[in-house]
């Protein structure tokens, strides 16, 4: 009588050999790695120094930003909170990356407010937008010596965002304002940095979507200002 088959399925014959096993990290990590090896990690902080996005590709980006920061916001100042939080961590590798670009005769952290705000208003936005910022300007308030207004005539990151009437209020050039703030605080001059409108809907305004940026520091950094001075 001969022996049933067995069911459909893998052989089990001693001659068929094994599967060969897959040991490549790629494999195990779920990351695809150049075929040299090398990554992003690997290139010069230097190389990509004039290396520029298109416009296009940062309208989509910053809209999927938006569109993830608008998820069960409670109001305006939430979406605006959390676009500035999106920023911050930004700033803080930037403050690094731009200190290490210069070159070494002027490789140095801002050791007073005007330096840094300087650095923000000339290398930061060109850095980032590649233009500087339009003016920088200190609080006339006697009773506000602790704020500065950096101004941006036309925010790119308003560029390409469309506000409903409803949320007219909403300044997404929060996300700078972020950034801004995360530079402050990588230098160790903490601030609270807010973004604002600035510029009127009217027919025939030049600037439309002018933006201030306010700089308000904490009352230790000019504490340590008053300090560095009477030295």
């Amino acid at each position: 009588m001969s022996q049933p088959r067995p069911p459909n399925g893998p052989s089990t014959s001693g001659n068929q050999s094994a599967p060969p096993k897959e040991t490549s990290s790629s494999h195990s990590t779920g990351l695809r790695y150049p075929s040299n090896g090398k990554t992003i990690y690997h290139r010069h902080l230097s190389r990509s120094k004039t290396a520029e996005l298109s416009q296009a590709s940062f309208a989509y980006l910053f809209s999927e930003m938006v569109t993830y920061a608008q998820r069960r916001v409670t109001g305006i100042q939430d979406l605006e909170k959390r676009l500035n939080t999106q920023g911050h961590p930004l700033g803080l590798k930037l403050l690094d990356l731009l200190l290490i670009r210069e070159p070494s005769r002027s490789q140095s952290r801002p050791l007073n407010i005007i330096t840094l705000l300087h650095f923000i208003k000339i290398n930061l936005w060109q850095h980032l937008f590649g233009r500087q910022a339009d003016r920088l300007e200190k609080s006339s308030d006697p009773d506000a010596p602790d704020e500065y207004m950096i101004i941006d005539n036309e925010p790119l990151v308003n560029a390409y965002v469309s506000v409903p009437k409803e949320m007219s209020q909403l300044n997404c050039a929060a996300f700078v304002a972020g950034i801004i703030e995360g530079v402050c605080d990588g230098a160790v001059f903490p601030a609270r940095v807010t973004a604002h409108s600035v510029g009127s809907k009217e027919e025939g305004e030049m600037w439309p979507g002018k933006t201030v940026f306010l700089v308000k520091f904490q009352p230790e950094v000019l504490e340590r200002e008053a300090l560095i001075g009477k030295g």
